[in-house]
């Protein structure tokens, strides 16, 4: 096996690391404490092609593999994980599935102002009643002798609501059908019948802006429909797989974050006349910190030269995505935990990073599905049993 990246991955993560330590990291803090959308930080991201990596030149993004998402994805996390938040959503939840269903009209019209960082895009699956069982969902889509549709209903936790431009929406068209009832749309968040409720107060990724989305007698045109009518269950399933790869990335790259702290730290703090790193039970800490960081690694980049295969030959790669996702999320919670505790009070403090690294890694445990629904996807796909 070859482990070394190509001049053009090598390329896009250097990009990346400058924009992250440059123009992120130093406005990090802020964007925590108060909650405010880094816009100008993320056209700065699309300006470079980072807002669609995987998207063609064709349709204003990057052109680059699976891989170069996943060096990029890291170094953003590591400069602030709410910034890789709002980069993931638009490069995985909301270009991927519009490059693999949509029509050419949809890829130019949607795709492309995402793609160059001049408008926010967002995915709507989740509702206040529905979570992991996206088939509960009460958001219902009618349709008109025509070929459009009229949406009624809700969603909630929606990453980028109070900003995005343009929405990819699931709604249920024929409950009776269940998982085959439900249909994806592409929403205008400027036409009438859409509105937003408050942006929710988070425990961590706070730049990265979220809330409620409803609407009252929607309207979509018949060729804003993504994919074939009862089709769209099969698209979120399809495009939360390669959501996933983005928050084993983000994962990755809170917890190199934190371990990297982690060893400036052990080396100048002293207790009992000598660096803490010199402590038998710190290094025990910081060999397991290390496994578990190389592991979620090559977990994650094997999830993505997976992508990259299946795509062109076909297939799935939610098994490698979830593998990945579930190893990562929950090594970035163990890690920056234990950061936390090397660094004792002042891991606790505000004075320090680290207590943000700990709140924004609880969040890769949890979106894109649960560290409990990646288990059943890896047991089910294994055992074939349902």
């Amino acid at each position: 096996m070859d482990f070394r990246f190509t001049e053009e991955q090598l390329m896009i993560q250097d990009v990346a690391r400058r924009i992250a330590q440059e123009k992120i990291a130093p406005t990090a803090e802020h964007h925590d404490a108060t909650g405010e959308f880094p816009l100008e930080n993320i056209r700065t991201l699309g300006e470079n092609g980072l807002m669609g990596i995987e998207v063609p030149a064709e349709y204003g993004g990057a052109g680059m593999d699976p891989i170069s998402y996943v060096l990029a994805m890291v170094e953003v996390a590591k400069a602030d994980a709410a910034h890789s938040t709002i980069m993931s959503v638009n490069n995985s939840l909301f270009c991927n599935g519009i490059l693999k269903f949509g029509t050419e009209a949809q890829k130019q019209k949607y795709v492309r102002a995402i793609a160059e960082g001049r408008e926010i895009g967002a995915f709507a699956l989740t509702e206040p009643q529905s979570g992991s069982d996206a088939t509960a969902m009460r958001c219902k889509a009618v349709r008109q002798d025509d070929g459009s549709y009229v949406i009624n209903g809700k969603k909630s936790w929606i990453t980028s609501g109070p900003v995005a431009k343009y929405i990819v929406l699931f709604a249920m068209e024929d409950a009776a059908k269940g998982a085959r009832g439900i249909t994806a749309f592409l929403v205008d968040t400027t036409q009438p019948g859409f509105g937003r409720g408050k942006t929710e107060p988070k425990l961590g990724i706070r730049a990265s802006a979220t809330c409620e989305i409803e609407f009252h007698d929607y309207h979509v045109a018949a060729e804003d429909v993504l994919g074939a009518q009862g089709e769209g269950f099969k698209i979120a399933m399809g495009v939360l797989d390669a959501g996933r790869i983005g928050i084993a990335s983000q994962a990755i790259g809170i917890a190199t974050a934190a371990y990297e702290a982690t060893l400036d730290y052990i080396k100048d703090r002293k207790a009992f006349g000598a660096p803490i790193g010199t402590f038998q039970m710190t290094q025990a800490k910081i060999a397991d910190m290390k496994c578990k960081l190389d592991a979620a690694l090559l977990l994650t980049l094997r999830a993505a030269w997976t992508k990259g295969d299946t795509e062109k030959n076909g297939g799935r790669f939610s098994t490698e995505a979830a593998v990945a996702k579930l190893t990562a999320s929950e090594a970035a919670m163990w890690i920056t935990h234990q950061a936390v505790q090397i660094h004792g009070g002042m891991g606790y403090s505000k004075e320090m990073p680290l207590e943000r690294y700990f709140r924004d890694a609880k969040i890769t445990e949890i979106y894109e599905g649960t560290s409990e629904i990646q288990r059943l996807v890896i047991a089910r796909n294994e055992s074939g049993l349902r």
